[in-house]
């Protein structure tokens, strides 16, 4: 905990709106909107809800991580490096794309079983891992530490999915600097969260409403917002102004690197783009599989 604990405020409040995207999904889009661009290590985020018969069938990545955090529900993800595997409600799946790779990501329905939402952040990749080999790191529900700043009868609790809190550490390693965890505060509780200096940092909330600083206002759900950065913030502070609030607070080092982004390819410069469509075309460079392969869940 730092010494001085000098909070930092919103800077932007960005509204997610649900709008339909495929068929049978619902998106609230953030980062990544019109609203919201260039939050560098930041790429998107999305708060969605996916009905039956939908989902996300065989598609590529290259040069950012992929994290998704189920919050109701289950889903099913299977790749062509031969991982396969369900993240269950509370559980994450940190994916570093890397050089390449074809996978499909379809939420679980069935009778008695609540309709899959969760959250999925893309971030980033420093340019100088942009090529290395894809790599997963997952966690089930209990495998998330969680920390209680005033103790287990407070009324805060933390899951450290990446990052540290209070003296809990997650044993998540991202490529590039990325703090993430999944806040719940009773009415009227608060906190103070340390976030390393020079980080770009946001609050997504799920639920309730939270005010931020020492005398902000209070601001409700589906809202993200943007923290200051400046010298001498050590955090924030994040107070409860309802029972069963519920947010994200994500924090990432900034890169120095220009983002280019065709669909789900990002590299830094046009050249790079053209060359990951035309290692995908020919199937190389990470794409190998990219014509013949195809997943089990995303063919049913």
């Amino acid at each position: 905990m730092a010494l001085n604990m000098i909070s930092r405020n919103v800077v932007k409040k960005v509204l997610a709106v649900e709008t339909p995207e495929g068929a049978g999904a619902l998106v609230r889009r953030s980062i990544g909107s019109a609203s919201l661009r260039n939050l560098t290590p930041f790429l998107l985020l999305d708060h969605f809800h996916v009905s039956e018969g939908a989902g996300f069938p065989d598609h590529p990545h290259r040069g950012q991580a992929t994290v998704t955090y189920m919050l109701e529900g289950s889903s099913r993800h299977e790749d062509s490096a031969g991982h396969s595997g369900t993240i269950e409600t509370g559980g994450v799946q940190w994916m570093c794309a890397g050089r390449g790779i074809i996978h499909a990501e379809m939420p679980v329905h069935g009778k008695n079983v609540p309709e899959p939402r969760g959250l999925q952040l893309w971030v980033d990749l420093p340019k100088n891992v942009k090529m290395t080999e894809p790599s997963y790191q997952e966690l089930g529900p209990e495998a998330i530490p969680v920390a209680y700043p005033e103790g287990k009868d407070g009324g805060v609790s933390i899951k450290v999915i990446s990052g540290k809190s209070h003296g809990v550490e997650s044993p998540v390693r991202p490529l590039g600097g990325c703090w993430y965890f999944h806040v719940m505060m009773k009415n009227g509780a608060t906190m103070f969260q340390d976030i390393p200096a020079g980080w770009t940092a946001f609050v997504y909330i799920l639920n309730g409403a939270v005010s931020v600083g020492e005398s902000g206002p209070v601001n409700d759900a589906f809202h993200t917002l943007v923290l200051s950065n400046e010298g001498g913030e050590t955090g924030v502070r994040l107070t409860s102004a309802t029972d069963d609030t519920s947010f994200v607070l994500v924090a990432g080092e900034p890169l120095d690197q220009t983002v280019f982004q065709y669909g789900p390819f990002v590299m830094t410069n046009q050249e790079e783009i053209q060359r990951t469509l035309m290692d995908y075309r020919t199937g190389r460079n990470g794409f190998e599989k990219a014509h013949t392969w195809k997943s089990k869940i995303g063919n049913m």
